[in-house]
């Protein structure tokens, strides 16, 4: 597992590593499990997909450095909406904190549960004892399986905190932006959005078109890093006059 350190690291605003931990992943016999199987084998594929061309492209753009994607939103929000240095500190403060935080939690989850995946789990599928899900020796995923457990999704962590913590910081989820890959394979370089969840959502989707992630794993990630910003914005960095923020508990 790369990095595992991760996992036992200090968080910056969190009580421990395993403050947001995740569930129970489902169990291998279920039916929600089989879905999720069944839906990334097709989708995610590398080869014969079940995926549009829009969809590749999609999850080619969200394959990205995450961290970079991010503070390039943040530097064009604060730019075009904050006009206060302070204020603009306290914005990249917060988003990066939670975003840390996030991280730890993703690998405090995935070290504790080890959950396999895809990949592994469509090659060994005549092992799990469900009779919905069927074995692919040949199958492979979009993009590069990364070398560490499936539950939770980092990626969906790190968006998850960042989309929050703006949400958050503006006091609405409506917000018009703009977010650039990393990734030079994709089409479109370039995707505007107009509601931070919106961003989220595609997060969750394109780690399974990538083939790298089971949709449990991207929603309960989604759900941990949202936690995790609630808990940095509503503990640390507080503005000088409370009375001019919102601090709605989190939406599930």
């Amino acid at each position: 597992m790369l990095a595992p350190w991760l996992a036992s690291v200090t968080p910056f605003t969190l009580t421990s590593p395993s403050q947001f931990r995740a569930p129970t992943p489902p169990s291998l016999t279920s039916h929600r499990y089989a879905t999720a199987y069944n839906e990334v084998k097709s989708l995610g594929a590398r080869f014969n997909s079940g995926r549009t061309p829009e969809q590749t492209d999609l999850a080619l753009f969200w394959a990205a450095n995450y961290q970079v994607l991010w503070n390039h939103v943040l530097r064009d929000l604060a730019t075009a909406h904050v006009h206060n240095l302070d204020d603009s500190a306290r914005l990249f403060a917060l988003a990066n904190l939670a975003m840390g935080d996030a991280v730890i939690t993703a690998w405090d989850t995935k070290l504790h549960y080890v959950f396999w995946r895809p990949l592994t789990a469509i090659h060994e599928a005549d092992n799990d004892g469900n009779p919905e899900t069927a074995s692919d020796a040949d199958w492979q995923p979009l993009i590069n399986n990364p070398n560490y457990p499936d539950y939770t999704s980092g990626a969906n962590n790190v968006t998850g905190a960042a989309t929050r913590a703006l949400a958050l910081f503006f006091g609405t989820d409506e917000m018009t932006f703009s977010a650039t890959t990393t990734n030079p394979a994709a089409l479109q370089q370039v995707r505007t959005y107009n509601r931070f969840s919106d961003a989220a959502a595609d997060v969750v989707n394109a780690r399974i078109y990538e083939g790298i992630h089971f949709r449990f794993a991207d929603v309960q990630a989604r759900k941990q890093g949202r936690h995790v910003a609630q808990w940095a914005f509503s503990h640390f960095l507080r503005p000088v006059d409370d009375d001019d923020h919102d601090d709605n508990e989190d939406e599930e």
